[in-house]
């Protein structure tokens, strides 16, 4: 699988959908409950931020991964987070480099290749978090929801729940579509649809 290559996918999907948010969307509730659309946005350039400070291995401090600012543009402000995460995931030897995840836990580190697989789920799913926020479809390449079903399937059940950065699991039916399997396995209900500010 080539982890980086799939990163990218996931980037310009969600890129893609980001794109379309209007200036009307930002107040809008998010299937994160803890976040408005904007606040969704801000997480995103805040997260691809510190994945990169992570890959230059500076990601130990918690300011690297909240500090993204939308500014006006909130779709140049994720395209400009992107292309640095994109660059700093490019650089020679990342793949065994240790990221600092300081979110997971004080002093939690994991293999580069480990850590692009945690942020390729993260904005696959992201992606329909958007998309079903503001009316617009979501469809991930298949390699892409495959390869986000195998990372979804290794993140512990532990420390699911309120506040945490993923809910508990959903049971889904044997005939669900992988987009929908990929959504259950991070507590997400595939039917949520939004409530106007």
């Amino acid at each position: 699988m080539d982890i980086r290559r799939l990163d990218r996918l996931a980037l310009s999907l969600t890129g893609e959908v980001v794109s379309r948010v209007k200036p009307e969307h930002v107040r809008l509730a998010t299937p994160c409950p803890d976040w408005t659309l904007y606040g969704l946005l801000r997480h995103l350039v805040s997260q691809n931020q510190g994945f990169a400070a992570s890959a230059c291995g500076a990601g130990e401090a918690w300011a690297q991964w909240h500090d993204g600012d939308l500014g006006d543009d909130p779709a140049g402000a994720y395209e400009a987070s992107a292309d640095e995460v994109t660059a700093a995931f490019a650089e020679d030897g990342v793949l065994e480099r240790r990221f600092a995840l300081p979110e997971v836990g004080e002093g939690f580190a994991v293999p580069g290749r480990v850590a692009i697989g945690f942020h390729l789920l993260d904005y696959v799913v992201h992606a329909w978090d958007v998309a079903v926020t503001i009316g617009e479809r979501w469809e991930p390449a298949g390699e892409l929801t495959d390869a986000a079903l195998c990372v979804a399937a290794r993140v512990p059940d532990e420390g699911r729940g309120a506040g945490a950065a993923f809910r508990r699991r959903i049971a889904f039916g044997d005939d669900a579509a992988p987009g929908d399997r990929l959504l259950t396995l991070l507590g997400r209900d595939p039917s949520w649809t939004p409530v106007p500010c």
